[in-house]
């Protein structure tokens, strides 16, 4: 058996390895499309300092004595043959009747990839 590594986490505020400028945040809540009102800035750029000093005590802790673990559950796949079953499958254009959009019987959606910046 793995002997644990024993974790001291301090204040994760004080060790942000660089610090997270107002516009940073901005650009990440852009990025991910969240809208985010100007007063919720500082809270945000706080947040995410005390997020990256999480990660930074974590990058800290000896884990080399630790044996990876992949699932903790124990629980394994559980296989079956990859049948197509007709009933159950709609056809193409069952699929895209109530679509907002469509071209040719394919979905059509709003690019979301921002060509800026």
């Amino acid at each position: 058996m793995a002997k644990k590594a024993s974790r001291q986490i301090s204040s994760p505020a004080s060790k942000a390895a660089q610090p997270i400028t107002i516009e940073q945040v901005a650009k990440v809540a852009k990025l991910a499309s969240i809208p985010v009102a100007q007063s919720q800035l500082e809270s945000l750029k706080d947040a995410f300092v005390e997020t990256l000093g999480v990660v930074t005590n974590l990058q800290q802790v000896d884990v080399s004595a630790v044996e990876p673990t992949h699932q903790v559950t124990g629980l394994e796949n559980v296989w079956r043959e990859d049948v197509v079953r007709p009933e159950l499958s709609f056809t193409q254009s069952q699929a895209v009747a109530n679509a907002k959009r469509q071209h040719e019987g394919y979905f059509v959606v709003p690019q979301i990839i921002d060509q800026g910046d």
